[in-house]
């Protein structure tokens, strides 16, 4: 009875037909970087605004003031008579009616100085010029609620962690593509809830669910992909990843056509409808079919897929057998019971955390240090082609352990000088940031090869869902990481992103060397692994049959 792999390796491993699905979901990875990265142009700072005095409003439409001259009378005060106040969080304790005057409103309360008015903390009054254009004006995101906005990318990974686990079993149970169909359709109804939630914490709420699904979308299409290809084509993982780059370099041009935040929010989510099209274009994964004893189904997907690769299978494959069984039930107790697991475990988890962390921190950086913004993201996009270009042509060459670690310590060494670089270079500044931002790149998507690599067949699965949720967990802490430091110094989430990283590319040092040998089966194939290839044995084909996350 043949084997899934030699079957497919007779229908064709990459052919015409794995190639049209592979492009099709890879533009999954286009409409996720859009959700992931989205906040730095939902939540763009409001530009101008200030809180309102209490019945300032009504005088104005009695007075006729402009929004101008309402912000003359009350902010201009304020500042000639408490030069530390910008009238953005604080205000004059008084309360304006119909009895004051036009001319001077203030008259009757100064007493001769306005510097004797005393002053009280804005709670929900504030004015915005720009009233719809992120969510920070929407939902007074200003002030002491300016870690609302931290909050909401946060509870957005919380999402993708959530979704991981969830739908990640889910797919497991019920089918890859009917998983992926479902996501993508919550994707697109949370996002337009989202556009118009009436409330923060209706926004929350969805923005959470928008994560779990968007992570659902995310990990069935890399499986998808990875379980239709023959194990010679491990390539596809980081081809999707370029997607997603592209994905990173199309949202500014989104942001800069769409001026309000809603827009924005409708332009990024309702793309995910029309993957509902692939129901009948992209099929259920032959390889979940067989774990789940349907090998009629999945034979008659092998012939077609042979089929329209211009291949043709043996009548006498009339029954399909697959090799890799999971553990029924698998613990963290398995990935730490023996040396050599514990430690690829915690080492691989910690630079899953790091990766997540200062990639999406040198992210949303872009939104708060000024600048062109819309450009400067798509630079920092772009700058990403060529991270998936080195690893392609270094991971089989030099191998995966040397780049790893290379990429996580340029990526900390360069965020250490941005952040002493004087302001008055900026060129500069943003060429050695744009470096580091290509050093984490390379780092956070060969994270996702060698995690798979460093596993056996029987743990595989599992060990790699349990250390990429510390990518989401990194995420949760980012934006109050990178938010609430900069408020202290605007370059101090850098001093933390470079200790991180550096500190992360001596730990991958430490992992075996995966080029040139056949993936593990077992723990003890994990154990006898060594630090150095030379010690590794003779090179073997790889032979990965369950590569995914």
């Amino acid at each position: 009875m043949p084997s899934f792999d030699e079957v497919l390796k007779e229908a064709g491993e990459f052919g015409r037909f794995q190639k049209r699905v592979f492009f099709l979901l890879c533009q999954t990875g286009v409409t996720f970087s859009f959700l992931f990265a989205s906040v730095v142009f939902l939540g763009q700072a409001p530009g101008s605004y200030w809180c309102r005095i209490p019945g300032a409003a009504e005088l104005s439409e009695q007075c006729g003031w402009s929004l101008e001259e309402e912000r003359n009378f009350t902010v201009l005060p304020l500042r000639l008579g408490n030069g530390s106040s910008s009238g953005e969080c604080e205000r004059l304790d008084v309360a304006w009616d119909a009895s004051v005057s036009c001319a001077s409103p203030l008259a009757r309360y100064s007493n001769g100085s306005v510097g004797n008015l005393p002053l009280a903390p804005c709670h929900d009054n504030w004015v915005y010029k720009q009233p719809h254009s992120s969510i920070i004006s929407e939902y007074n995101l200003v002030c002491g609620n300016a870690w609302m906005l931290d909050l909401s990318q946060a509870i957005l990974n919380l999402g993708f962690l959530t979704g991981a686990f969830t739908l990640g079993y889910a797919a497991d149970r019920y089918g890859r593509i009917l998983i992926y169909l479902l996501s993508c359709l919550g994707v697109g109804i949370c996002g337009i809830i989202v556009a118009f939630a009436p409330n923060f914490t209706v926004f929350l709420i969805f923005r959470f669910l928008q994560g779990v699904f968007g992570k659902g979308t995310w990990m069935t299409c890399y499986v998808i992909v990875t379980e239709i290809v023959g194990s010679d084509q491990r390539i596809v993982g980081i081809v999707i990843q370029i997607f997603f780059t592209l994905g990173i370099m199309i949202l500014p041009g989104i942001a800069y056509l769409v001026p309000t935040w809603q827009g924005i929010q409708l332009a990024i989510s309702l793309p995910n409808f029309l993957f509902l099209l692939y129901y009948w274009v992209v099929p259920e994964s032959p390889r979940w079919l067989l774990t789940r004893k349907k090998g009629e189904k999945a034979l008659k997907i092998m012939h077609n897929i042979a089929k329209h690769n211009g291949k043709y299978l043996s009548p006498h494959y009339s029954e399909i057998t697959i090799s890799n069984e999971e553990v029924s039930n698998p613990s963290f107790l398995d990935l730490v019971r023996t040396p050599q697991m514990r430690r690829n475990t915690f080492i691989l988890m910690y630079a899953w955390f790091t990766s997540a962390l200062v990639y999406q921190g040198l992210v949303m950086r872009l939104g708060i240090v000024g600048g062109n913004l819309y450009l400067d993201f798509f630079i920092s996009g772009a700058v990403e082609l060529p991270a998936a270009l080195l690893i392609l042509v270094t991971i089989d060459r030099i191998g995966r352990r040397l780049p790893f670690g290379i990429s996580n310590i340029v990526a900390g060494i360069a965020c250490l000088i941005t952040a002493f670089l004087p302001e008055d270079i900026p060129w500069l500044k943003k060429t050695v940031a744009t470096l580091g931002r290509l050093g984490i790149t390379m780092a956070f998507e060969i994270v996702y090869l060698v995690n798979t690599e460093l596993y056996p067949t029987t743990l595989r699965n599992f060990g790699v869902s349990l250390c990429s949720s510390l990518c989401d967990l990194g995420g949760i802490i980012a934006p109050f990481l990178l938010f609430r430091l900069a408020d202290i110094w605007l370059e101090l989430p850098l001093i933390i992103f470079s200790i991180l990283a550096v500190v992360c590319g001596v730990l991958v040092l430490l992992l075996p060397e995966t080029k040139g040998i056949s993936l593990p089966e077992t723990v003890e194939d994990v154990e006898q692994l060594s630090s150095h290839f030379g010690k590794c044995g003779k090179k073997q084909k790889h032979q990965d049959t369950n590569s995914y996350i």
